[in-house]
């Protein structure tokens, strides 16, 4: 039996951040993420390490760990439930630490996804 896990994009006033954040990197960069993303839908959470991550210090809050080049990207995400994840927010790192702004404004995305959806 093959489990599938479905990947959605947080969107916010018709707009996707995740998807906004492709539009400043080149199509190879896009691919790379694209195939991280395709990685998570196919394994879950079970895919872990180098791929995935959970943010410590955090319940939900998960980090995409992609390297492109000299380049790192995240893409934090969370399991929303019955096999879904939610591409919350992206980043091109530029420091050794993820700046707590990004791990601010996911969090914010979390709980604003969540007033929506479980009404």
């Amino acid at each position: 039996m093959k489990i599938t896990f479905s990947v959605e994009y947080y969107e916010e006033n018709g707009k996707s951040p995740v998807i906004e954040f492709y539009n400043d990197l080149s199509e190879k960069e896009v691919a790379k993420i694209l195939r991280e993303i395709d990685l998570l839908q196919r394994f879950g959470l079970s895919l872990g390490m180098p791929y995935i991550r959970k943010m410590e210090g955090t319940d939900e809050l998960w980090e995409m760990r992609i390297a492109h080049s000299s380049n790192i990207f995240r893409v934090f995400f969370f399991h929303y439930h019955e096999g879904r994840f939610i591409l919350l927010h992206g980043l091109k790192k530029k420091t050794m630490k993820t700046p707590k702004r990004d791990i601010d404004v996911s969090l914010d995305r979390i709980k604003k996804y969540k007033e929506m959806y479980s009404k």
